[in-house]
């Protein structure tokens, strides 16, 4: 599934290098060559994952990191390293200071590609295209299906969404707000309770095979996918 990232690059070449690198695996993209209007897009729409140089004009991608992750709405947003300096003090720097990975220069597509696949199958699964897999259940969304012990089920495109989140992150308790962030996204507003109706719709889907029993109500909370 597509993801929306963040390219903080000051180097022209590089950054375009990226963007078609990203562009060409799915991904959708957002460009800032400064600290600055990556604060300024990250504000408007939050990306699934950013890749930031080090050596930025005015501050740098380590105090980017630093403000992203004081934030509550973009602390646990995967953020990629892409830095000229390879000694190993500095790698430890970046790691410490917040980046999920770091990817030094010059590198390849297919690393680039690789890497950013491999941090958003550990922080944010839902954004992947791999098969999904439980109780019978399975959801594949590189073609959009989603079968139950062999059959077909049929739902929207936000159902869809709203179960491939719950599958990639079982037994957790989300509330309403945190759905919409997740599965619509944090840029669309939208009432809390549009959440209810997508969740009805979502255990009407899944009434055939009862696995409708797996979207728990959690009093007072919000919903969680769980083995009933």
């Amino acid at each position: 599934m597509a993801g929306t990232i963040l390219i903080v690059e000051d180097e022209p070449a590089i950054a375009e290098l990226i963007d078609v690198t990203l562009k060409r695996n799915g991904h959708l993209t957002l460009c800032a060559n400064s600290v600055e209007e990556a604060v300024h897009l990250i504000d408007r729409a939050l990306p699934d994952l950013a890749l930031i140089d080090w050596m930025l004009p005015g501050a740098s991608g380590i105090d980017l990191i630093k403000r992203i992750r004081s934030n509550k709405r973009t602390q646990s947003m995967p953020v990629i390293m892409l830095t000229a300096k390879a000694d190993e003090d500095d790698k430890l720097l970046g790691l410490n200071k917040g980046a999920d990975d770091y990817i030094t220069k010059p590198f390849s597509p297919k690393e680039l590609a690789a890497r950013i696949k491999a941090v958003l199958r550990r922080r944010a699964p839902q954004l992947t295209d791999d098969i999904v897999v439980s109780n019978g259940l399975q959801v594949d969304p590189a073609t959009h299906r989603v079968t139950a012990n062999g059959d077909i089920l049929h739902m929207g495109p936000s159902e869809f969404r709203l179960l491939h989140f719950f599958m990639t992150h079982t037994e957790r308790v989300h509330t309403r707000t945190q759905l919409l962030d997740q599965v619509w996204g944090d840029h669309v507003f939208v009432e809390e309770r549009t959440v209810d109706v997508h969740i009805r719709r979502l255990r009407q889907a899944l009434e055939t095979s009862g696995h409708d029993a797996y979207i728990q109500t959690v009093r007072g909370a919000g919903y969680r996918f769980s083995k009933p």
